[in-house]
């Protein structure tokens, strides 16, 4: 019997799977009350799955955006807390 293709695992992708394990979806039915200790885990109902749309950030206003330049533009003159390497002096080896 082959594996459904939204069920392997594959390293470095992470994607929203449409078909749930019999374990996984005995767990939702357990949580939903529809499943219940003792029932079988046989023809199983359909259990939907959601998935997550990330939203994008919405834009600052101006005022906030003038606020946030001026704080950014002094920490970058210069890292705290590193030194510059020593130079040598010329002529001596």
């Amino acid at each position: 019997m082959t594996m459904d293709k939204s069920l392997q695992i594959r390293r470095g992708s992470i994607r929203a799977r449409s078909v749930l394990t019999r374990q996984e979806r005995i767990q939702r039915l357990t949580a939903a009350d529809r499943w219940k200790e003792g029932d079988s885990p046989f023809g199983l109902p359909k259990v939907r799955v959601y998935k997550l749309a990330m939203k994008k950030k919405k834009k600052k206003k101006k005022e906030e955006e003038g606020e946030g330049a001026e704080g950014a533009a002094a920490p970058a003159a210069a890292p705290a807390g590193k030194t510059p390497p020593a130079k040598s002096a010329p002529g001596k080896k």
